[in-house]
């Protein structure tokens, strides 16, 4: 293709690792299938299928494929289109720039039609929506104890001050530091810590009602109404495009 815009396809297994590395080039990277987690010195990022990942140029990261994972990447030049993202982020992908990726990614075509492709791709990419899904990885060695507890038990509804014993601070010192090096507080941090693990379960397919009840809801519908807070849409409504996109 041309300087402007470069493409790979590439299938993965469950379980596949891609190892920590950089591009010079900035990349979108699309799950054509599958879901994927992505690493970054700032935490990680759950993609879905049918959803991106745009990740800055020289941005160490590293890949784990959560089930068999389809992969279709455009690698964009630095500097040569505006309004590109500045940080890393799971994006929402229209059904223009599905298509638009598949057909530069996965079929031949002349130059010049390769370059009008990448260019129209591109100007769909400045203009999508941003998916909240992010959960910043903290620091702090006493912070590492809570999460990495949280993350083994999701559910758990402990507040700060029986937590400030596991990790041998004071609910106070904790509160500070959640906030410092996550840009969360504790509660904030831990709900988009049960999203991130209610969005990888959901897409396996696992039932809404076992997800929420797992993950600390009360009810059902308590957790639809807090996805649908958050994502703008309900569970059956994030996943049904994705499906869709599958069959078609």
């Amino acid at each position: 293709m041309s300087a402007l815009l470069t493409h790979r396809a590439e299938d993965h297994p469950r379980g596949h690792y891609i190892a920590p590395h950089a591009h010079r080039r900035g990349q979108l990277v699309f799950a054509r299938s599958g879901l994927m987690q992505v690493e970054t010195a700032a935490g990680f990022w759950i993609v879905p299928p049918q959803r991106a990942l745009w990740v800055p140029p020289r941005m160490r990261h590293a890949i784990r494929c959560r089930s068999a994972v389809s992969l279709r990447t455009l690698y964009v030049e630095p500097g040569r289109w505006p309004g590109l993202p500045k940080g890393c982020g799971v994006l929402g992908v229209s059904p223009l720039l599905r298509e638009l990726i598949i057909e530069i990614c996965e079929r031949r075509a002349a130059p010049r039609r390769r370059r009008a492709l990448g260019e129209l791709a591109l100007s769909e990419l400045v203009a999508l929506p941003a998916i909240p899904i992010h959960l910043p990885e903290p620091r702090d060695a006493r912070l590492q104890r809570v999460a990495a507890a949280l993350k083994r038990q999701p559910g758990d509804e402990r507040g700060l001050a029986a937590w400030a014993r596991t990790a041998g601070a004071s609910a106070r010192t904790l509160t500070r530091l959640f906030i410092a090096e996550t840009g969360m507080t504790f509660r904030q941090w831990r709900r988009q810590l049960r999203f991130t693990v209610a969005i990888e379960r959901l897409a396996r397919r696992e039932p809404v009602t076992t997800v929420a009840l797992d993950l600390g809801y009360n009810s059902v519908s308590a957790f639809i109404e807090a996805f649908r807070k958050t994502f703008g849409v309900t569970p059956y409504r994030y996943f049904r495009d994705e499906r869709q996109a599958t069959v078609g």
